[in-house]
């Protein structure tokens, strides 16, 4: 109705992972303005909208597929040196926000084992704990994100850039979704696998022990 405000156009992204005894489990997906655009579940992620040409799109399966790989490699090299028997649950949850006077928002949260664990500050490109009181795991996972500039400069630019730019073309753009846009959409997912990779870290390193 003309007397409610518009919504912000949206594009997010899902990400959980269940890691147990060394092993990994990734299921997710991401949405274009409430519409399901990819899905991903185990080492497959598929391109439900026309988001990408065949062969970009292709080019782009196969970069998920590695990083989800060396995630998957990295948790059973840090589950021989310091076992579990139980079970952890990552949540990345990130994407942006278009308003109608043209401002945007971006977020990057994380939750583990249902807490509140990280947030990225897209702002500053910096990581902060949201952990409710102190935790180990929560600080040392912070300090390796940290080193990582695809996991700061990187994740800050496809946020504000690369999310937004594609919001900005949606809204310019009458009728469904075109086949045309060559906006790399999946690169969020491998974001979110590389922020998992540094993660990662804290979490098989501090569990059971000092950092």
């Amino acid at each position: 109705c003309p007397a409610c405000p518009a919504a912000p156009l949206a594009f997010t992204m899902l990400q959980l992972t269940r890691v147990y005894k060394g092993n990994s489990m990734f299921r997710g997906n991401a949405s274009l303005n409430g519409q399901l655009s990819h899905v991903l579940e185990g080492n497959n992620v598929t391109q439900v909208l026309p988001l990408e040409p065949p062969d970009a799109w292709a080019r782009r399966q196969d970069e998920v597929i590695t990083y989800l790989g060396n995630f998957r490699k990295l948790v059973m090299f840090f589950n021989k040196e310091r076992p579990t028997d139980f079970t952890h649950h990552l949540c990345c949850h990130l994407g942006c926000r278009l308003y109608p006077n043209g401002t945007a928002q971006s977020f990057y949260e994380v939750t583990l084992n249902r807490t509140a664990f990280l947030s990225f500050h897209v702002p500053s490109a910096t990581w902060e704990r949201r952990w409710p009181g102190e935790l180990p795991v929560a600080t040392f996972a912070q300090q390796q994100l940290m080193k990582y500039p695809i996991t700061t400069q990187d994740l800050q630019y496809f946020l504000n850039t690369t999310c937004v730019s594609l919001l900005q073309a949606q809204s310019a753009r009458t009728g469904p979704v075109s086949g045309r846009s060559r906006t790399p959409l999946v690169l969020g997912l491998v974001l979110g696998s590389l922020g998992l990779l540094g993660m990662a870290l804290g979490i098989f390193l501090c569990t059971g022990g000092s950092c």
